[in-house]
């Protein structure tokens, strides 16, 4: 029987981690991995015979220790299921993982498995099991305008009439995990407390950026 998980009951309470610098997942978010190193193979192994939850957390950016110990790892990731996974020639295998809740770690555990494990806490990100919670705080349109100007500056191609067409939720948090920032501006967009502050520090690191680099453009995409 294939676990579903709706609640942070549903969810297991100590996952196997994935660290990736520069990469966010998030709620229903999916996220495409190409895995080949033994460890994560074996990671995807022994979850694809469990319950399906691999976390998603990112090297702690801000801690500089010159060490050859284990890596540091930000305290908050994200939990995802693989609801796609195809085995190729070459021993890789490509997994797609829709994002569940976020969580905080509580306690990295001593194991014995290649890859690292954590005891886990959804608690505080309750509110992430609820489908497009916290829509009315954002503010849309200041979504859309630092998207033109961001996509005029970079000369990219948007697909302006699916983004019009999706929801609040989908258009900010698929705009945070696409967004081409660093660990620190995805940790924020990843601890945001809720939907609209998502937003709101969305467009203000993309301001930031935007003015760092000087390119910010008198026309907007039609």
């Amino acid at each position: 029987m294939i676990a579903i998980h709706r609640s942070v009951a549903d969810c297991p309470g100590v996952v196997p981690l994935f660290p990736l610098a520069e990469t966010l997942l998030l709620p229903r978010g999916q996220l495409p991995l190409n895995v080949f190193e033994p460890r994560y193979l074996a990671l995807v192994d022994d979850v694809l015979g469990a319950h399906r939850v691999i976390g998603i957390v990112q090297p702690d950016a801000e801690i500089d220790e010159a060490s050859d110990a284990v890596v540091p790892l930000y305290k908050v990731g994200c939990a995802g299921r693989i609801t796609q996974f195809v085995e190729m020639e070459d021993g890789r295998y490509l997994v797609s993982l829709t994002g569940l809740s976020r969580f905080r770690i509580a306690e990295e555990l001593q194991v014995l498995t290649p890859y690292r494990q954590a005891r886990v806490d959804y608690e505080e990100f309750r509110a992430d099991f609820t489908a497009r919670a916290g829509e009315d705080k954002v503010d849309r349109q200041s979504v859309l305008d630092v998207l033109r100007r961001f996509a005029d500056a970079r000369d990219l191609r948007v697909d302006w009439k699916a983004i019009e067409q999706a929801s609040n939720e989908a258009l900010v948090n698929a705009l945070s995990m696409m967004s081409p920032f660093g660990s620190r501006e995805k940790q924020a967009l990843l601890e945001a407390p809720d939907l609209g502050t998502r937003a709101e520090t969305l467009i203000a690191i993309t301001e930031i950026d935007l003015a760092r680099s000087g390119d910010e453009p008198d026309s907007t995409l039609q």
